[in-house]
């Protein structure tokens, strides 16, 4: 492999890092057992969206003729080399860990996988019964010949390819057989209590002659095709965003093939044939000995086994919330101007914080105005039940939709006709940025004032992902934020050239120079004996302009933490900076999705929470917001927060001299660590 010199790591390497510390929670002793199999699962649909997206980019760039080497110093041939050959490293330790520790395990609890032919004969018996009932009337054979064209391949079906011998009668040689996605992936050997599966794929290549009568099949394997799904939507010449979308989601389907997986079983020459069918390299093709898709694995996860998942856990109501009276909007409202509220989900709950919030102002009579940004939420959410009760009511409903909010695409369009047709003000943002802030802004007639009540949060307004998500926000009334969001939401259904705000930082106008002033703020003062020190809890960092203020703040003498879940370009190239930056990721049970940025200030802390990574993409095409936390009681919630994720106490991944990843999971007696979201909960489960 190419060693970068450059100051930084590439994206698409730190993505597959990042895939690899999900890829080694599976193997973690201390975690329930079928919640390794649902990291199994993860790393799996992980590794889809990184080829639907970042590999197709890559390809794109390649069949572009684009030849110079990224801001990592690596061309796009070079870094696809390299792409491909670590994920085939990853899906074969993939493969082995579920043969050889995932199986024999779930075998000890009573859960088992069987061949067919392990079956006994009242299994078999059983199987057949469901493949006649269930499985055969939904299955459609697909020959190529003279008169059969070779058939289209969606994205990441599974597929069976049949080799047929051919007669002097039938020009056939090739079959495809498409598994069904909409029935279970692991079929029951029984009705009996007992939990042995066989695959459906197994089942129906068992019975692959009863759809091919009378014809000699020569063997079988399995295969699938994932396609470019990035969208190409070209604002500046169309007239109605909303069915370009439509248009471009049904384009979309139809992307070309950016990876095939096959069985490694399956001939040279039949292979030779599939590659030329899909138009595709053998640089592209992924060969597994395992079942291909362990997505499907989400079904093992899911089984009723409360003793091998994690303890149940409920979120709690956060303490200035619980003393509202559940039938009172004045009774919420008032709680909210009594004091700016602090939420941390899914510790503190969304449901009874954000989502009545907005329920309380659809029905609340002196409500008068809902303002929204939705990136993403739930088929069934109540926030958006909520603006369209409260548009029915008369009040004034803003809904700023993102409908590009990648693989949200066709849900978005539909909730947007749906409040289109309730007379909700549905605007899809600034031509050429998606809206990504997650804000909410209630506007109240309280008599001799109109005051306005806010919502800023790091997190979607979904309740169904807020209870897995680590997300923060803020409830508030204050005055000054409230004309900020005005202002912003203005801007986003209207116009404006100007682009100031008092409590809000706001991509992509001011956020990216604010921050790396506020880094460099930090350098000087280092540099002047006064205190200095940066703190940054994100998803992803890659943007080079503030790495390379990290980096200067570093050589400095700054200290500088950053814990980061996913992509991060960060490079210890040299002494000063391996000593002064450290990067942590925190991975498990909770998605850690919340941004927290921070400056020691001369003393004079500085904490912001937000919408925003330090991406390209957030920073120069996204409108995103940033809000200033200003009460002690928060900004000492928040210093503990980014305390325990450095904390040696627990277990987390480090970034090494060596630009490595490695996790330390047990402490020099040998103990294991706790577990950094298990101790956010036993101490919610406390207060």
């Amino acid at each position: 492999m190419k060693e970068s010199v450059s100051n930084y790591r590439d994206r698409e390497l730190t993505w597959l890092d990042f895939d690899t510390r999900v890829l080694e929670l599976s193997e973690d002793p201390t975690i329930p057992l079928l919640e390794r199999v649902r990291f199994l699962a993860i790393f799996s649909s992980n590794l889809d969206e990184f080829f639907m997206v970042r590999v197709a980019s890559i390809k794109s760039k390649i069949d572009r003729g684009i030849t110079s080497p990224n801001s990592a110093g690596y061309t796009p041939k070079e870094l696809l080399k390299i792409v491909l050959n670590r994920t085939q490293e990853l899906v074969n330790i993939q493969a082995d860990r579920f043969k050889n520790q995932i199986i024999p395990e779930l075998r000890q609890h009573g859960i088992e996988f069987a061949k067919i032919s392990e079956l006994s004969d009242e299994e078999r018996e059983h199987l057949k019964n469901y493949y006649n009932e269930r499985i055969f009337p939904v299955l459609t054979p697909l020959v190529v010949d003279p008169s059969h064209p070779f058939p289209y391949i969606s994205g990441l079906s599974l597929n069976v390819g049949i080799n047929i011998e051919s007669s002097e009668d039938q020009d056939i040689s090739f079959a495809r057989v498409k598994v069904p996605s909409n029935l279970p992936r692991f079929i029951r050997t029984s009705d009996t209590s007992k939990f042995r599966f066989v695959l459906i794929d197994e089942l129906i290549a068992e019975h692959l002659p009863e759809l091919f009568p009378g014809v000699k099949l020569k063997d079988h394997f399995f295969f699938r095709v994932t396609r470019n799904q990035d969208l190409d939507l070209d604002e500046d010449e169309t007239e109605d965003i909303l069915e370009t979308m439509e248009k471009e989601l049904t384009r979309r389907r139809f992307g070309p093939p950016v990876r095939l997986e096959v069985d490694k079983v399956i001939h040279h020459e039949v292979l030779n044939e599939l590659m030329d069918e899909l138009e595709i390299e053998p640089v592209d093709v992924l060969k597994y000995d395992s079942p291909l898709d362990l997505r499907s694995l989400i079904q093992i996860a899911d089984l009723d086994f409360p003793e091998l998942k994690y303890k149940p856990f409920r979120s709690e109501t956060a303490i200035e919330l619980r003393d509202v009276d559940p039938e009172s909007s004045d009774s919420f409202f008032a709680a909210v101007r009594k004091n700016e509220i602090l939420l941390h989900h899914p510790y503190q709950s969304f449901t009874t914080s954000v989502v009545k919030f907005l329920e309380n102002a659809a029905r609340d009579p002196h409500v008068l105005a809902i303002k929204q940004t939705l990136y993403r939420t739930s088929g069934d959410s109540p926030i958006v039940e909520a603006l369209i009760e409260a548009a029915e009511a008369g009040k004034q409903v803003l809904a700023v939709i993102e409908i590009r909010a990648r693989f949200d695409e066709m849900a978005n369009v539909r909730w947007a006709r749906k409040l289109e047709e309730v007379g909700v003000h549905v605007v899809y943002g600034l031509m050429g940025l998606k809206t990504h802030a997650k804000l909410s802004l209630v506007v109240r007639d309280e008599g001799e004032v109109l005051r306005r009540y806010c919502h800023v949060g790091t997190g979607n307004y979904n309740p169904k992902t807020a209870r897995f998500y680590d997300d923060l926000g803020i409830l508030s009334a204050d005055p000054v934020l409230g004309d900020d969001l005005s202002r912003l939401f203005n801007e986003l259904s209207g116009y404006s050239t100007k682009h100031d705000y008092t409590r809000i930082l706001v991509a992509p106008h001011s956020m990216r120079r604010n921050l790396i002033a506020k880094i460099k703020n930090e350098t000087r003062n280092h540099l002047d004996g006064k205190p200095a020190w940066i703190r940054f809890k994100l998803n992803s960092l890659l943007d080079e302009e503030v790495i390379d203020a990290i980096y200067e703040a570093a050589d400095a003498g700054v200290k500088v933490e950053i814990i980061v879940r996913g992509i991060c370009a960060i490079q210890l190239n040299n002494q000063a900076r391996k000593e002064n930056i450290k990067v942590r990721s925190v991975l498990g049970r909770f998605l850690e999705h919340s941004r927290i940025y921070f400056f020691r200030n001369g003393g004079n802390d500085d904490y912001f929470i937000g919408s925003a990574d330090m991406m390209h993409r957030n920073l120069d095409r996204r409108v995103e917001a940033l809000v200033h936390i200003t009460a002690e009681k928060h900004k000492s919630r928040l210093k503990g927060i980014l305390d325990d994720s450095v904390s040696d106490a627990f277990s987390t991944w480090k970034l090494d001299d060596q630009n490595n990843w490695s996790r330390r999971v047990k402490d020099f007696d040998g103990n294991y660590l706790v577990n950094f979201q298990d101790h956010f909960i036993e101490r919610h489960n406390q207060a």
